[in-house]
């Protein structure tokens, strides 16, 4: 009955390996691919049409994309992209220490690079195990992607208003043009809203909006010709 059981425990063992080699490999190769290839949905997007909050997105790409665009998301989202290697250490250390404060009021620190980790690859969530995966997923796309490529994945995943996803559809939706012709108030407005772009709408204007988007184009007037941001702006 012990070499019955033993025998079986090593056939699952064995079934398990292939499983989990199978998932590696299917995984790396999944992102090589999103290198050339958009992603064709993320969860966050089906769980908005699912939950009947609608699904609106048109991927274009970096050169389609207004530069005001990808400065003011850089400037109101990760002002230190160009520098970090997906992670802003410090700012990270300074939310948990906030968080263990203010337990009820928990605070944020993702990159972009984390957030496109997250978006592409993962579901919503703050548990240990999801925040590991986000930790590979960040180093996996800075090593293989590299900045243009994760930001221009940044602009066409990222929620940008009810139902709302990426820079083309957020354009089409509040100003009525593509994303290529945004002005630079228009980026800082969309750009505004990332927080939490179901309550900071920019159609209607929220309050949240109002205060934030002056502050988001000074940052952009400071930052616009860093030689770091340059690249990501030509």
């Amino acid at each position: 009955m012990a070499i019955k059981t033993k025998g079986l425990g090593l056939r699952v063992w064995r079934i398990l390996k292939r499983i989990i080699l199978f998932l590696f490999i299917f995984q790396l190769f999944y992102i090589l691919l999103l290198k050339w290839v958009d992603p064709p949905v993320t969860i966050t997007q089906l769980g908005s049409w699912v939950t009947g909050n609608g699904l609106k997105r048109d991927y274009v790409s970096f050169k389609e994309m207004s530069p005001y665009a990808r400065l003011a998301v850089i400037c109101s989202e990760d002002q230190l992209f160009p520098d970090h290697n997906g992670f802003d250490w410090k700012n990270i250390e300074k939310a948990m220490k906030n968080n263990e404060k203010r337990p009820n009021r928990i605070k944020g620190a993702s990159t972009i690079s984390q957030q496109v980790a997250k978006n592409v690859f993962l579901w919503q969530g703050r548990s240990w195990f999801r925040k590991g995966l986000e930790m590979y997923f960040t180093f996996m796309i800075e090593l293989i992607w590299g900045k243009k490529r994760i930001l221009e994945v940044y602009l066409n995943v990222a929620e940008m208003g009810k139902g709302v996803f990426g820079i083309e559809a957020a354009a089409q939706a509040y100003f009525k043009k593509p994303a290529k012709k945004l002005t630079r108030q228009e980026a800082a407005m969309i750009a505004a809203c990332l927080p939490n772009p179901k309550v900071y709408t920019v159609k209607p204007l929220s309050a949240f909006v109002a205060n934030k988007y002056p502050w988001v184009l000074r940052q952009m007037n400071n930052l616009q010709e860093d030689e770091e941001i340059q690249p990501l702006l030509q």
